[in-house]
């Protein structure tokens, strides 16, 4: 992990020479992790979700609302929530429901797991909700991943 950075980056040790791309998908068996930032020889950055680096297109599953995961603006310390905004102003979010890859972006294919809601509002004065999301993944007990090729 990056001392710097440590909750939402880490390095893995695969790269180049096992066709790691920048930009890859990474998960575990629990949901999405983030994605490959930079890819050297045998080894690659990965930043994870929660991180400036790190936007996520995402949809909530029950109400099919589309957002983008942001870093948590009120839980910056704690790295098991993400904030999903500009939803819709009309969107009926409740605690529990799920939140998935839209596969919007271009980065992150659609329907991988990505957490669920645990409470919303309205923000900036009205114009769009905010969801906090709780992930899937812990990110602080990684100790595998899985690298999505192409």
């Amino acid at each position: 992990r990056d001392p710097a950075n440590w909750w939402r980056a880490l390095t893995i040790d695969l790269g180049s020479r096992e066709g790691i791309q920048p930009n890859a998908t990474v998960i575990t068996a629990d949901g999405l992790v983030g994605r490959v930032a930079s890819v050297g020889w045998q080894q690659s950055l990965v930043i994870a979700v929660g991180d400036p680096g790190c936007l996520v297109a995402a949809v909530v599953q029950e109400t099919r609302d589309c957002g983008i995961l942001e870093p948590a603006a009120t839980s910056a310390a704690d790295n098991s929530f993400v904030d999903l905004t500009h939803l819709s102003r009309g969107s009926t979010l409740k605690p529990g429901q799920k939140v998935f890859t839209s596969g919007l972006g271009g980065i992150f294919p659609k329907g991988i797991y990505a957490g669920e809601i645990v409470d919303s509002r309205m923000a900036d004065f009205g114009l769009y909700n905010l969801a906090r999301v709780k992930l899937a993944v812990n990110l602080s007990q990684l100790e595998a991943v899985w690298v999505l090729m192409p």
